[in-house]
């Protein structure tokens, strides 16, 4: 995963997993943590930002939902 991922994310919005989300964080420093006690979202945060980016763990990541370009502009930002 690298920038080419993330900017792969951008140019197409569809069919991504959860664990592409994992490791695309990872990369670029942002924190992915599964859900807990019976949640379905994934939280992504960093630690120089106030908000938390929340995603479904849904398969795959539906495009209507607009979530990947969120994470995308979350990670650039």
């Amino acid at each position: 995963m690298s920038q080419t991922t993330l900017d792969d994310m951008e140019r197409n919005p569809v069919g991504w997993r959860i664990r592409d989300i994992e490791a695309v964080c990872f990369v670029h420093g942002a924190k992915c943590s599964p859900p807990r006690g019976g949640g379905s979202h994934y939280k992504i945060s960093k630690s120089r930002k106030k908000e938390i980016l929340t995603i479904p763990f849904k398969r795959p990541i539906k495009p209507i939902y607009i979530y990947i370009k969120k994470l995308v502009a979350f990670l650039r930002d």
